[in-house]
């Protein structure tokens, strides 16, 4: 049930942004599932083609929100405004998957040293924070995981991402974790 709601919710937004007409009625779907009025945060990653390609994700760290207002948010801001690609076309939207995934709070990881964290990140559950200073932030969802399967890979390419070395661990960044519940079109 709250699989369907989130990415009926998620794909109306999409069509309303490329303009497409899609029909859902958003009071009565707030009406049966109140907990969308509920503060939340989420991630909204759109992927195309049969080698699921990533063709956005944008989302919020910490809830800010309520969760449905979150969500329309960053279903449109994944279709048209995710830097690394042109905006979604009409054309596109019955070829993407859309996938929510809903975050739990981001944790501080209290850590001494590299092999410290490493013992303390969870591969394939943690997604990650990863800040040095107000410039240099960035995160990855646990589902990076299944590209980026190990511990050294996984914070290489997240040192980059927020524009350090490969190498940033050595700076001592802050380090956050959090947890995602994920829903994704044509999945169990």
């Amino acid at each position: 049930m709250k699989k369907e709601v989130l990415l009926k919710l998620a794909r109306a937004a999409i069509a309303e942004a490329v303009g497409i007409s899609y029909t859902l009625d958003l009071d009565n779907m707030m009406e049966e599932n109140p907990w969308l009025k509920e503060e939340g945060a989420c991630f909204v990653t759109l992927t195309i083609g049969e080698h699921e390609l990533l063709r956005g994700c944008i989302g919020s760290i910490v809830a800010h929100r309520p969760l449905y207002e979150d969500l329309i948010h960053n279903a449109k801001s994944a279709a048209l405004n995710d830097p690394r690609f042109p905006s979604l076309t009409q054309d596109e939207f019955e070829k993407i998957t859309v996938e929510v995934s809903i975050l739990t709070p981001p944790q501080k990881v209290e850590y001494s040293a590299i092999d410290d964290l490493k013992s303390k990140i969870r591969v394939g559950t943690d997604g990650v924070i990863l800040k040095h200073d107000a410039s240099h932030q960035a995160t990855y969802l646990p589902q990076v995981w299944e590209q980026l399967p190990d511990f050294e890979s996984f914070f290489m390419h997240l040192c980059m991402k927020a524009g350090m070395g490969m190498e940033c661990l050595a700076f001592h960044p802050e380090i956050h974790t959090y947890q995602v519940e994920e829903y994704k079109e044509g999945s169990r």
